[in-house]
């Protein structure tokens, strides 16, 4: 089963590389990689399914809500930050500000009524498989995209040849890696809690029978 799991993991990450080149093979040098773009669409879709997983696990596992919820709300802010144009345009101009912010004071004050088991809970989901999988997309994503997409430094290499598509196309690939890795990420905590819970049940029934 593990290396089926493995397959479809490479197969999701092969098929992210594909879309993203997709956009320039199909605009060429009209692509831009902004906001109305395929890339985007796909940043957008990848942190709303991110953040739905995360909750789901906060349901099925008690040891790791506090960690799940946590981390569901941490992804539910990405979105709204990648869904920012959208909500300045239909809703009102700063809407993605208001709404971050609110989920920021909503999370602090549910840690805050949690702080005796914060620890507790991180460190449980410390030994889980989705831990070093989400925290290398978090280092991809608020890290590494963000050196390796300076200005300064694609103008100090191409110099007069400077492309500002060129930086987007990597700031966006590798930034779209990261939300990647972070989906791979609440996939297998949903299949670690659901194994889990399942265990309980067994050891539940066992000990009735």
């Amino acid at each position: 089963m593990f290396l089926l799991r493995s397959f479809i993991y490479l197969l999701c990450l092969a098929g992210v590389a594909f879309l993203i080149q997709l956009e320039g093979f199909d605009l060429q040098q009209n692509a831009l990689y902004s906001e109305e773009t395929l890339t985007e669409h796909m940043q957008d879709i990848l942190t709303l399914l991110s953040s739905i997983l995360f909750f789901y696990a906060s349901r099925i596992n008690s040891q790791l809500k506090i960690a799940c919820v946590s981390l569901a709300s941490l992804t539910a802010m990405m979105f709204v930050r990648e869904f920012d144009t959208y909500l300045d345009m239909y809703v009102f101009d700063g809407a993605w500000q208001t709404i971050v912010y609110t989920l920021l004071a909503l999370i602090i004050l549910y840690l805050v009524t949690q702080k005796g088991h914060i620890y507790s809970s991180l460190k449980a989901y410390a030994h889980t498989p989705s831990y070093g999988i989400c925290l290398s997309g978090l280092v991809t994503l608020l890290a590494f995209s963000r050196m390796m997409g300076k200005g300064e430094f694609w103008q100090a290499v191409m110099a007069e040849h400077y492309v500002r598509v060129v930086k987007n196309i990597i700031e966006e690939g590798i930034e779209t890696l990261g939300y990647t890795l972070i989906f791979i990420a609440a996939i297998e905590l949903v299949l670690f809690c659901q194994k889990h819970a399942k265990h309980a049940q067994d050891s539940i029934t066992q000990r009735a029978a």
